[in-house]
């Protein structure tokens, strides 16, 4: 019951966060728009470009996250075990199967993104495919595959790509020569010109902490239902641990897509433990030797 529970709740977040965006870039716009003098036109153009960016983001969030991560489709002939081994996990969880896709990096990784289990991908780095056993894959893949089951990745995509919109326009509106629209008042100029300023400031903390937001439960939660779709938990736990011992970073990642990898693809002296996306890779090993 906790995990439909969970899906549940994750596509209400999905949708809640959709709206946020919408008014977030809204606001922005119209923000953008009043502070270059571009009046009414303007409100039309940050309505139209809200429109734009809200359907955008939900519809290709996916594919921005692949073209940022350099992943590759991945050949059936080439990688035919990592195809055979995510049908059967699509099969053991009652899904389509995903789109495969291969990232070239030695680091051992791999991460699910898509808004539904009919449009899901899974993408696996080369160093995973060489590092690891099949069993140890399989409960990689299978901890992706939870996660498109429970909807994880709707959530966790959208989040993604919203942070980075957030990040690009913050930087657009620092960059900008305010031109001033001194049609209300000075004052009221003034006082607006503050607060776009502080806005874009504060959007890349804003920023984090939508990252923040993004709960660790759920990699206990997907640890948990991949061990359950496996029946093997060492498997995943023995993955976990070569990860541990590896070290090596990931090198596509960036701040907005890290909550998407199967673990922190970064090392632990980029990232100090409180702005971690994931829990301590100790405490998801222990977890899953109990079980």
């Amino acid at each position: 019951m906790l995990i439909y529970d969970q899906i549940a709740s994750n596509k209400r977040k999905s949708y809640l966060l959709i709206g946020f965006f919408f008014i977030l870039i809204l606001a922005l716009a119209f923000l953008f728009s009043y502070l270059t003098g571009l009046g009414g036109f303007g409100v039309i153009i940050a309505a139209f470009l809200a429109i734009l960016l809200t359907l955008g983001n939900y519809y290709y969030s996916d594919d921005l996250v692949i073209a940022v991560s350099g992943a590759k489709p991945a050949d059936e002939r080439q990688y035919l075990q990592l195809h055979n081994e995510v049908e059967e996990m699509a099969i053991a969880a009652g899904i389509p199967k995903p789109r495969v896709y291969v990232v070239q990096d030695e680091a051992i990784n791999a991460f699910a993104t898509g808004r539904n289990p009919g449009h899901s991908v899974i993408a696996v780095t080369t160093g995973a495919l060489k590092k690891l056993k099949r069993d140890e894959l399989e409960g990689v893949i299978a901890h992706e595959m939870s996660h498109i089951k429970n909807y994880d990745v709707r959530f966790m995509t959208l989040a993604a790509v919203m942070v980075g919109i957030v990040v690009i326009l913050s930087d657009i509106m620092l960059r900008m020569r305010w031109g001033g629209n001194d049609r209300g008042g000075g004052r009221a100029s003034a006082f607006i010109l503050i607060i776009g300023i502080l806005f874009a400031i504060f959007a890349p903390i804003f920023a984090k902490l939508v990252q923040l937001a993004i709960s660790r439960k759920r990699e206990f939660l997907a640890d948990a239902s991949g061990a359950l779709l496996t029946r093997y938990p060492d498997g995943l736990a023995n993955a976990l641990e070569k990860i541990k011992n590896d070290a090596l970073p990931t090198q596509n990642a960036n701040g907005a897509t890290a909550p998407l990898y199967f673990a922190n693809p970064f090392t632990k002296k980029k990232m100090a433990s409180l702005f971690m996306s994931h829990p301590p890779i100790e405490e998801r090993i222990a977890a899953l030797r109990k079980m």
